[in-house]
């Protein structure tokens, strides 16, 4: 398929050019002024609108095994609404049972993942650790195009990683190239508040935020950093959620240590008093770790992305149903983590970005797209707009406005955490491997027709660090 988008302005993260944009075969072949139409396309007319490189959320779990249940959005229905919401590319992740091979379960993420439509990759999580595990990353780097790991330094009794996994995972993906991803959170802290609270007969939503206290994810996204310091291995900060972890982030970018941040949609927006809504359903459809915390947090992760402290904006898009959230009717700790997001995201941050100023266009450019795609080695295949690029795209209409509703969203979820917020700034068209799968409110997607991404590692960046140590001479100390 061809597809010309004609009349626009082309916004990457580094400038803003009126100009067509050519596409065929799945790719970006030309932009630039009054280009022609290849024969049989379809034109998008895009004057007083803006074209930017696809969406790319590099934190979901659809379809995910989680605290007893399954979310209950698939690859199916959740790539279709981040289409939906401009979002072309996902990177999802896979998360071994402790003991299971990481190959096992990354095979069997990838059968899940068949159905998907849009493009995606995945994070595999380091949840335990032997030789096999050692053995497997390399596999999963060299041969399957994974080149970041997950840890989750929550969830104690099940997928935590402890110290001794993050120094030697950490060490393995310095060695292939690959950059470790850490949920940060001190797990025995969070366990040892909810056996407190639990305790105290606090067993409602409103314990979930906390028996995981700000300082709680402080102390864990520094631990991580400090450790990552010493190993010398670049970091990425998974869903930032308070000034103490982004003061951790800061100091240590301050010091020229190489630390990625991703802060999500709804800690920009939403605060804790969610949990104190008497209704169980609403409070319980908020509860995710870490979770969302007082206004005064959100200001400050606010300036941490315009200053580039943080880099990437994502969901943890992790859907579940009402009833499977009342799992945890008399018990917090039983209510299953995660809400919804992917459709949303970008229209969200638009509406209270760019149009309040916060943002530039570029900035949200950079933060929903480009800066995903260069930290994971995607770009410029992806996150760009530029001959040669892949023909990912989005058509932003900055006038048109919708109110966002459960009863109007594409996502296989009962619920909207930005129920009843009006946005103006939203997708007209979405590209996706050269196809209008998204046309002025209407979906056309074909069931199967995404693609999983190779994501090569950094092999020079590492490759030059080793060579440099090689030729430092060791220091000599006479005592």
């Amino acid at each position: 398929m061809s597809v010309l988008i004609r009349g626009g302005t082309v916004v990457n993260a580094d400038q803003s050019i009126r100009a067509d944009v050519s596409c065929v075969d799945g790719q970006i072949v030309e932009v630039g002024p009054d280009l022609e139409a290849p024969s049989g396309a379809e034109v998008v007319d895009a004057d007083g609108q803006y074209v930017m490189p696809g969406g790319i959320d590099p934190h979901t779990h659809m379809q995910l095994p989680f605290m007893g249940t399954v979310a209950s959005e698939d690859f199916y229905t959740g790539t279709a609404a981040g289409l939906a919401g401009g979002t072309t590319c996902i990177i999802d992740f896979v998360i071994p049972n402790p003991q299971q091979p990481l190959i096992e379960a990354f095979q069997q993420w990838r059968e899940w993942s068949e159905k998907a439509v849009s493009d995606y990759a995945f994070h595999v999580a380091v949840t335990w650790w032997d030789e096999t595990v050692h053995a497997d990353m390399g596999t999963l780097v060299h041969e399957h195009g994974v080149n970041s790991f997950k840890h989750f330094m929550a969830y104690k009794g099940a997928i935590m990683a402890d110290d001794e996994i993050l120094v030697n995972s950490f060490t393995r993906a310095w060695e292939l190239g690959a950059i470790p991803t850490v949920h940060a959170e001190n797990g025995e802290l969070v366990w040892q508040l909810q056996r407190k609270l639990m305790g105290m007969g606090i067993t409602g939503p409103e314990g979930h935020p906390q028996s995981r206290p700000p300082e709680v994810e402080g102390e864990a996204a520094n631990r991580a950093i400090r450790i990552a310091q010493a190993l010398k291995t670049p970091i990425y900060i998974v869903h930032v959620s308070c000034k103490d972890s982004l003061e951790s982030i800061i100091r240590a970018r301050n010091e020229g240590q190489r630390v990625f941040g991703e802060v999500l949609t709804g800690h920009l927006l939403i605060d804790d008093s969610v949990y104190l809504d008497p209704d169980f359903e609403v409070a319980a459809a908020h509860v995710m770790s870490p979770p969302f915390r007082p206004k005064d947090h959100q200001e400050a992760l606010w300036r941490g992305l315009q200053s580039g402290s943080l880099q990437t904006t994502a969901t943890d898009h992790c859907c579940f149903y009402a009833e499977q959230k009342a799992m945890g009717k008399d018990d917090f700790t039983k209510i299953p983590n995660g809400t919804g997001g992917v459709e949303n995201r970008m229209e969200v941050l638009w509406n209270s970005g760019v149009r309040t100023g916060r943002l530039t266009m570029n900035e949200f450019v950079r933060a929903t797209s480009t800066s995903a795609a260069q930290i994971f080695n995607m770009y410029p295949r992806k996150g760009l707009v530029a001959p040669g690029s892949d023909a990912d795209l989005v058509v932003w209409d900055p006038e048109s406005s919708k109110t966002i509703s459960a009863k109007t969203h594409h996502q296989n979820v009962d619920y909207n955490i930005f129920e009843g917020m009006t946005v103006t700034g939203t997708p007209s068209h979405t590209i996706s491997q050269g196809n209008l799968v998204y046309k002025q409110g209407e979906l056309q997607v074909e069931r199967g027709a995404g693609r999983y991404l190779h994501r090569p590692p950094f092999a020079p960046y590492f490759d030059a660090i080793t060579k440099m140590r090689a030729a430092t001479p060791p220091v000599s100390v006479n005592r």
